[in-house]
């Protein structure tokens, strides 16, 4: 008889989850592992999956029956690694792992003779395993985060200001393309002159190419609805929803990667926008009113 005939229909489930979970990211770190061309991250990722298996093989004997591995998320995983970076889908499920972990210790609590198999130095050796990972594109990170927040934030505060003056949907998308260029072309200088200077091994022209292309994709998103819709007004709302949505998935894509507070980084970031549009909005009537009163 196995111990998990102590638990409970209930915690038995919740253990079979957490060994799937365990058993699906083994697998995924194979495949990651025999995808790559890196040695030294091919190793690692080799060395997670060995951590994962030994995991899950000591919690085998508890269950008393087959496992068997997610292979929709499987491919999930793998494919996220392609579009998104391997940092990306790593750091992601590392986060489905700590629920993992959190699981097993619901049922080290009902059965004190397993509490042992609750190992946080194996978490611990596997989030620095995870550290050691060396990927191209999370060099650069931070340049996309400076693209896109300057982006949203100038580039709607921008809109929004030429909405109120010039209230014609196609002469805001112009003008809006061509302010925003100057501003992409001034911002992908800066980023290459600050590289250039910090002198941290990244390369000048990709920071500033990862500031430019980031800004490029965030400022035809917010024009585009001066270019489809006709009325300005429900235009800029539009393009405030196209802004919001966009600062949330960026926002997530952050967060998983540099492992912060998705919630308290995209409220933020929307405050700050928000801010910069109500200011933009009292500068623009103010100067109307001083206009105004002078004629």
């Amino acid at each position: 008889m196995t111990e998990s005939n102590n638990l409970g229909h209930d915690m038995a489930q919740v253990l079979v989850k957490a060994q799937s979970i365990r058993l699906t990211h083994h697998h995924v770190y194979q495949r990651l592992a025999g995808m790559i061309d890196d040695k030294e991250n091919r190793r690692v990722l080799e060395r997670i999956a060995d951590h994962e298996i030994e995991h899950y093989r000591s919690w085998q004997e508890c269950i008393g029956q087959d496992v068997e591995p997610n292979r929709l998320k499987i491919k999930g995983y793998v494919w996220l690694a392609k579009i998104l970076g391997l940092t990306f889908s790593v750091q992601l499920m590392r986060r489905e792992e700590d629920r993992a972990q959190r699981m097993y210790e619901l049922v080290a609590a009902r059965m004190p003779s397993v509490r042992h198999l609750v190992k946080a130095d194996e978490e611990k050796r596997e989030d620095e395993l995870i550290e050691m990972l060396d990927e191209e594109s999370q060099h650069y990170v931070s340049s996309m985060v400076l693209g896109l927040d300057d982006a949203l934030i100038e580039f709607a505060a921008e809109l929004a200001a030429l909405t109120l003056i010039l209230q014609d949907t196609l002469l805001i998308g112009a003008a809006g393309l061509v302010i925003g260029i100057v501003t992409l072309l001034s911002m992908g200088a800066s980023e290459y002159l600050a590289a250039e200077s910090e002198e941290n091994g990244q390369s000048p022209l990709k920071s500033a190419l990862y500031t430019g292309i980031t800004g490029i994709f965030t400022l035809i998103l917010l024009v585009l609805p001066f270019f489809l819709v006709e009325e300005h007004v429900t235009a800029l709302i539009l393009t405030l929803v196209i802004a919001i949505i966009t600062i949330c998935i960026f926002s997530f894509y952050v967060s998983v990667v540099k492992s912060l507070n998705f919630k308290r980084r995209f409220i933020q970031m929307t405050l700050v926008m928000l801010g910069m549009l109500s200011a933009t909005f009292i500068t623009v009537f103010i100067i109307h009113w001083f206009l105004d009163s002078g004629a």
